[in-house]
């Protein structure tokens, strides 16, 4: 006690404040060890309502998340482009998950006359009690480019796909939900608007991206005193075709390890990374230097931007 007594005031002040660091630091790793591999997913179909609907649904991300939800007790509205792949789609969660409600509706959102076709959609869910909206459909670069290489027709697709469709349908379905005076919004946003402090030679995606952030964060403080949770995940890689990996690995799982985590995760934080791995990642980019976490994004971007021209360059000699 006389040795502790005897420190000057700075050095018991100094170790204070590294106590009340290092605790806060382990009471962040205690709640995120938590919620990454403990915390129980929310009872969806009880806490929000009977049916989710889901867009994109037939490939990726959104495919595996239909099949998380039927398993969770949620019959589905699948809003896709292809017919065929959306019947596909709809048969085997039937055959996986027998009595579950499955209902088609094709939706091409890179089309011409978009908000007819959404107005068209809300009407006919107008009569469900839809508790869950996955916004999911996107698009992104066939590969890496720089700006001035981003053509219009990509631009145009882009803006309608990531922007526009998104806000659509979460504009079609709320009302509905907050009639119900419950519901959940997952808007799928990316690891390159919310983990990177850049994201070169992807920058009108990530641009989008980062709307779909704002937007989803804006609107959990407009909606959640009226029981409605909006949430916006950002997974980094996942094997996808989208992303162009086709096999999954630690950082890049597969679109069901991901949905998996994905659907554990609903109702909870406003802004998340599902995955535990991606938070690692998502971690790693908080405390590396932003010039060193540009410089090493920006070569990983333009090897992808030489592959890419490579294999463009091959099917123009074929």
């Amino acid at each position: 006690m006389a040795g502790a007594s005897a420190q000057p005031a700075w050095a018991q002040a100094l170790a204070a404040v590294g106590l009340l660091v290092a605790s806060r630091a382990a009471l962040r790793l205690a709640l995120w060890l938590y919620a990454a591999f403990l915390r129980p997913a929310k009872p969806l179909r009880h806490r929000y309502g009977a049916w989710a609907v889901v867009t994109g649904p037939t490939d990726g991300i959104g495919r595996a998340l239909a099949f998380e939800l039927a398993a969770a007790g949620l019959g589905l509205v699948l809003v896709g482009r292809s017919p065929d792949k959306l019947a596909a789609v709809s048969k085997e969660v039937r055959a996986r998950h027998p009595g579950a409600g499955v209902r088609t509706f094709v939706l091409d959102f890179a089309a011409d006359g978009l908000a007819a076709n959404v107005a068209a959609l809300a009407e006919s869910i107008r009569d469900l009690d839809v508790g869950v909206l996955i916004n999911n459909a996107g698009h992104c670069y066939p590969y890496a480019r720089y700006f001035h290489e981003v053509d219009e027709a990509l631009t145009r697709n882009l803006i309608r796909l990531n922007v526009e469709a998104l806000t659509r349908m979460t504009h079609a379905v709320l009302p509905g939900m907050v009639q119900r005076k419950r519901g959940a919004v997952v808007n799928i946003g990316s690891a390159a608007a919310t983990i990177l402090p850049s994201d070169p030679l992807y920058a009108v995606y990530a641009a989008t991206k980062a709307y779909v952030d704002q937007f989803s964060r804006s609107l959990y403080v407009e909606y959640r005193n009226k029981g409605i949770d909006v949430q916006c995940q950002a997974p980094w890689y996942v094997a996808t075709k989208m992303a162009s990996i086709r096999q999954a690995s630690l950082f890049a799982p597969s679109p069901e390890t991901y949905a998996r985590a994905a659907v554990r995760y609903i109702g909870y934080e406003p802004r998340c990374t599902p995955y535990w791995a991606h938070a690692l990642v998502w971690f790693l980019f908080t405390v590396v230097p932003e010039p060193i976490a540009d410089r090493y994004v920006l070569g990983v971007s333009l090897g992808i931007r030489d592959k890419g021209r490579a294999k463009d360059a091959r099917k123009k000699a074929m």
